[in-house]
């Protein structure tokens, strides 16, 4: 009977790192379920990084991934990966889940979506690249009759991207979406209460794992603004990372790439002083500070922001490291809509992608 059809899905994982193999172990626990409740089949049938790569004609055994992959790996060759991937292991259906932050893989998306490869991924730098190659990557990605998912790319597993959609699909009008799009800068403001100063709180969010090996890569704001030009994009707005204005939480003085991450923490409470002046006034006013992205749909533009909030909204009460989104619509005017949760971490990260590949299977014909 047509309704008892199984749905098959050939997967390749690009970047067994923490999101990729957090994904992998809950491939691995879920799977089984997946194919007997739900007649949905996925098979991962090769795993690689930058430098190893695994591939088996009959699908990973997941439940040892991680040894068959250090064992049995051989040097890394996309074009070989993508090759195997394309043979018919269990069906016509393949898909590439890229879990690296590579902007080299995503420079293959193109070629993948005309092979007829769908793709799925947690990595900005497609959707937040050079414009013409974004509308290249969609335009190829609807003529091949593929599929492209990047929930992920915004918020970890918070449904940020998908709200957008639907509310622009059912006609909507998107007036502002803004957001607290860091996790760990939420962390950092959240915690940036009484007597602490700034650099104190860096330090412990570094110590806490929440803030990348050079917390720069966090404070510059470069990862929030290429989430504000992913949701522009998809509110259908023609913006180029080099058009959002960011305001960079990082002293001039500590730009220096060659300061090392030691002497860039040993320097930083020198420049305490003006972010505690910045925040005395804030609470002068009853307000809060907060590390905004905004994307101001009907002025066209959008902007990363330490801006002040009141106490009373919903910015100013976050807990831990926790994200939130508003969207301003002509439905949702006068009382926002907001999604918040928790915005970082592998956990979370890989539910996202693989929610995506879900989607994916419902979109090829499993039932939902």
């Amino acid at each position: 009977m047509a309704g008892n059809k199984t749905t098959a899905l050939s997967l390749g994982i690009l970047g067994p790192g923490l999101i990729g193999a957090t994904l992998l172990d809950q491939l691995r626990d879920q799977a089984p379920n997946l194919k007997e409740h739900f007649r949905i089949d996925l098979r991962v049938v090769g795993i690689a990084s930058s430098k190893i790569m695994f591939l088996d004609e009959s699908a990973v055994d997941l439940s040892k991934w991680r040894l068959e992959y250090n064992d049995r790996g051989t040097e890394t060759d996309l074009r070989s990966f993508i090759s195997h991937l394309q043979q018919d292991h269990f069906g016509p259906n393949k898909a590439i889940v890229d879990c690296t932050a590579s902007a080299d893989v995503a420079e293959h998306y193109l070629e993948w979506l005309k092979l007829g490869i769908h793709i799925i991924t947690p990595n900005k730098r497609a959707n937040s690249g050079p414009l013409e190659k974004y509308l290249s990557v969609r335009d190829i990605q609807r003529q091949s009759c593929t599929h492209y998912f990047y929930e992920a790319t915004v918020g970890a597993g918070l449904p940020i991207i998908s709200t957008l959609r639907s509310l622009i699909e059912t006609g909507d009008q998107i007036q502002e979406v803004q957001g607290i799009f860091s996790g760990t800068l939420s962390y950092i403001f959240n915690n940036l209460t009484g007597d602490r100063t700034f650099s104190d709180v860096v330090k412990e969010a570094k110590a806490k794992g929440y803030t990348e090996p050079d917390p720069r890569d966090d404070l510059s704001g470069t990862d929030v603004a290429r989430k504000v030009v992913i949701l522009a994009r998809e509110a259908g707005l023609k913006l180029e990372l080099h058009d959002i204005p960011v305001h960079s939480l990082v002293p001039q003085e500590l730009q220096d790439p060659k300061l090392s991450v030691e002497d860039f923490m040993k320097r930083l409470p020198d420049f305490d002083e003006a972010l505690s002046s910045r925040r005395k006034e804030a609470e002068s006013s009853d307000e809060v500070l907060r590390y905004v992205g905004v994307v101001d749909v009907l002025n066209n533009r959008g902007s990363v922001e330490l801006k002040r909030i009141p106490k009373s909204d919903a910015f100013a009460q976050l807990n831990g490291s926790d994200n939130i989104i508003a969207f301003k619509t002509a439905r949702y005017n006068e009382n926002r809509l907001i999604v918040r949760g928790p915005g970082a971490g592998a956990a979370v990260t890989a539910g996202g992608v693989f929610s995506d590949i879900l989607k994916l299977t419902s979109n090829l014909g499993a039932p939902s």
